[in-house]
């Protein structure tokens, strides 16, 4: 099989599986900072916001393996995206493994996430793997155009962590 890989400024994708999504990112901070901002409300509302115009009314986090999540994000007026999964696996601050399912399914059901996190050089690569429930989904979730949202948190998580 032949792994794509697109990159979207400092975001890279590649799809290492007709289920899978992988995406890396360095972040120019110490491996508990970006798994702080991964893990802690406070930080979590400042940069997972995707495009420009959007909000986290809600922002639940119990980080403990089988403890729960739940992010509402709102545009003006009335436009809401919800989400939530369960916390399988924890390894601070190297690795977090959860599920995760949106209010309107457009991932073709739920998915599996793992975080790994590697700090080298006072820097922190970060790898976060997506496991979706069939090829259609992975697709799917891709044609939203959903890397430029991931891209454009990510680039305000890394002017939070350098800031």
């Amino acid at each position: 099989m032949n792994v794509i890989t697109k990159v979207y400024g400092a975001l890279e994708i590649s799809a290492p599986s007709d289920t899978e999504l992988c995406f890396k990112r360095p972040f120019k901070a110490a491996v508990q900072l970006v798994f702080d901002a991964h893990t802690k409300p406070e930080l979590v509302r400042r940069w997972l916001l995707g495009p420009d115009g959007w909000t986290m009314p809600v922002c639940e986090i119990d980080l403990r393996v089988g403890g729960t999540f739940r992010y509402v994000w709102k545009k003006a007026p009335d436009r809401t995206m919800g989400m939530g999964g369960t916390y399988l696996e924890i390894e601070a601050p190297a690795k977090i493994v959860h599920t995760e399912l949106f209010d309107e399914d457009w991932t073709g059901g739920q998915t599996t996430c793992t975080l790994l996190l590697e700090e080298k050089y006072g820097r922190t690569e970060m790898t976060l793997t997506v496991v979706y429930p069939s090829k259609e989904a992975r697709d799917g979730a891709m044609a939203t155009g959903m890397s430029d949202g991931m891209e454009g948190s990510y680039a305000r998580l890394e002017s939070l962590l350098t800031g």
